[in-house]
């Protein structure tokens, strides 16, 4: 049973690698939305993993999120994840996401993950490959 209010914090200091300029988001060296959005759905996906049962994962199907200050190199960044509703059939699971610098609040949003089976996801997504 997955239990509402289950959060994951995750923390990492920005690289020039994870700059907006390193991926193309933006010509500034500052911490790029993507790197955000990748932290706060990982957070999401590392909370919700421990109600998997083996062989299950999830995989993000929405992400409404906004990025409201920038981040210089060298700052710590934090993301947080917080389930707050899970599907009558249990498989899609709904988040609060935020993310945070050492001078406060940088982005926030909200997450959605479906719980899906790995062998038969990865064998429908190789299925491409044989047309």
């Amino acid at each position: 049973m997955i239990l509402i209010g289950t959060k994951c914090r995750l923390e990492q200091t920005v690289t020039r690698e994870l700059t907006a300029g390193a991926i193309g988001s933006g010509a500034l060296p500052v911490f790029g939305t993507p790197f955000m959005a990748a932290m706060m759905e990982n957070a999401a996906m590392t909370a919700l993993q421990t109600f998997l049962e083996e062989g299950q994962g999830s995989v993000g199907t929405h992400l409404d999120i906004s990025h409201d200050a920038p981040t210089p190199v060298g700052m710590k960044v934090y993301a947080e994840a917080e389930i707050t509703a899970v599907s009558e059939n249990g498989r899609m699971v709904d988040f609060q996401v935020s993310a945070w610098d050492e001078k406060g609040p940088i982005g926030k949003g909200t997450h959605t993950r479906a719980i899906i089976g790995n062998e038969k996801f990865l064998a429908k997504c190789n299925a491409k490959l044989d047309k």
